[in-house]
């Protein structure tokens, strides 16, 4: 009886030896095993083949008087349901032996980071990657780090800023979300809080067993979108991330590249660096209208008549385009902890091929584009006109991207190009010389993307 007893804890040891040291040996068993399985179909193949024959054949071949058959051969009966019953053993085998080798996917555990500003596109771009089953996917997690610790720009503080969110977005990317209890306001209680930035963007946070039972009482800010959900066990979150093939991010909050380098080399990482731009007099022009009071004194100047645009205001417009600027010329540099690690994208190529750069992204990532991901680019890429919600990702995005050329002022336009001619060169975004090249449609203000934006 002891031993009886001990047999199936031995079995399980042997299935998790095989299981965490082994996936090759149970590779191979699989093979043999259908090996195996595919002689014996064969087999039973020949001889139903045999049976299947008429009487009158089988008879000829035996040399013998045919007799009357019953209306259902019973052999052949038998041998059908053998031949069934092996096919579901191969299928079984096959099924168990791709969860013990990794669920079917024997690639490497992947880290994407999407690294933008705002207003550049980059909550549709990062729909690319949440829309892909295996990724968990996080919406700017930074966020609850910028309202907690404050940090002046420039100097020190901007460099220590960097990096503590360099230091966070390692510990997110490890699935170690318990690092955003020390930032969410106010504190989660017991791992639960109903205060995650945007946890509707994210599909991970609102799939089961994340989406726990809606509580009546409880008040979720960020909710998810399509299902009531209580509110948010970080603990079950970071298990659901574990559970995750692959991860990515999304984040405006984090510019300097060069801050990143220990995230890529860590070897528990294998990170993919998504730096996404945006033509910046776009990105002037989307700012004026979702944050119209922040730039107040911009369409104050843009109003003839108006006082004039202070000095400060010209000079955070010209330290953004620069800092853009730095950390795309590092990543074009390609130095050796960076070398394949790193693209650039334009959100204007996307918006005018969207499933192509997509496949160009995930290709990059290493990752496979699923069906879901070119149905979900499909259904938001040809939206209404009338789908024109400043934080809306569902866009007719062929004709949005250059919709700003006939809303901002030239004289606006004007001071983006001077403050950010050097970015603007860099990536391909010609200068217009009057108010009529910047509304002619037919003057191209795009250069054709350089292949080497891929390193």
């Amino acid at each position: 009886m002891e031993i009886r007893r001990a047999l199936p804890q031995d079995f399980r040891e042997l299935l998790h030896c095989l299981k965490m040291r082994s996936k090759y040996a149970v590779l191979l068993v699989f093979v043999v095993g259908l090996v195996i399985i595919e002689k014996e179909n064969k087999f039973i193949s020949r001889v139903s083949d045999k049976l299947k024959q008429s009487p009158q054949a089988l008879a000829e071949a035996n040399g013998t008087e045919p007799s009357p058959a019953p209306a259902e051969n019973g052999s052949l009966a038998s041998l059908r349901e053998l031949d069934a019953a092996f096919s579901q053993l191969r299928s079984r085998l096959r099924n168990v032996t791709l969860q013990l080798a990794g669920d079917g996917d024997p690639g490497p555990r992947r880290h994407v980071l999407l690294m933008a500003t705002t207003r550049t596109g980059s909550s549709f771009v990062g729909e690319f990657f949440n829309q892909q089953g295996s990724i968990f996917y996080l919406f700017e997690p930074l966020w609850h780090i910028e309202r907690t610790v404050t940090f002046e720009p420039g100097g020190a503080n901007a460099v220590g800023s960097a990096l503590v969110y360099r230091d966070v977005l390692k510990q997110l990317l490890l699935c170690d979300l318990y690092i955003l209890e020390s930032f969410i306001s106010p504190a989660p209680e017991g791992h639960l809080t109903p205060f995650m930035f945007r946890r509707g963007s994210s599909r991970s946070l609102c799939e089961e067993p994340v989406c726990t039972p809606s509580t009546k009482k409880v008040f979720e800010k960020y909710h998810c979108k399509n299902r009531r959900c209580g509110p948010l066990n970080i603990t079950l979150a970071a298990e659901a991330c574990r559970r995750k093939q692959h991860v990515a991010l999304k984040t405006v909050r984090i510019r300097q590249l060069e801050f990143l380098q220990p995230l890529v080399e860590d070897p528990r990482l294998d990170v993919r660096i998504i730096q996404l731009v945006r033509d910046p007099r776009a990105v002037l022009a989307s700012r004026m209208v979702a944050f119209s009071g922040k730039y107040e004194t911009w369409k104050k100047w843009a109003s003839e008549g108006e006082a004039p645009l202070r000095e400060e205001e010209v000079q955070r417009l010209r330290g953004n385009c620069e800092s853009i600027r730095l950390s795309a010329e590092l990543g074009l540099r390609r130095p050796g902890w960076l070398r394949g690690r790193y693209m650039l994208v334009r959100y204007e190529d996307v918006a005018q091929a969207p499933l192509r750069k997509a496949e160009e992204m995930y290709r990059f990532a290493g990752l496979p584009l699923t069906p879901q991901v070119e149905e979900w680019i499909g259904k938001n890429t040809q939206a209404p006109r009338d789908s024109s919600g400043v934080y809306s990702t569902r866009k007719n995005s062929s004709e949005q991207f250059e919709k700003w050329r006939f809303s901002i002022p030239f004289k606006l336009a004007q001071v983006v190009q001077d403050a950010c001619a050097p970015a603007m060169r860099l990536f391909g975004y010609k200068l217009a010389s009057s108010p009529t090249a910047l509304a002619n449609r037919s003057f191209s203000l795009l250069e054709e993307a350089q292949p080497s934006w891929v390193t």
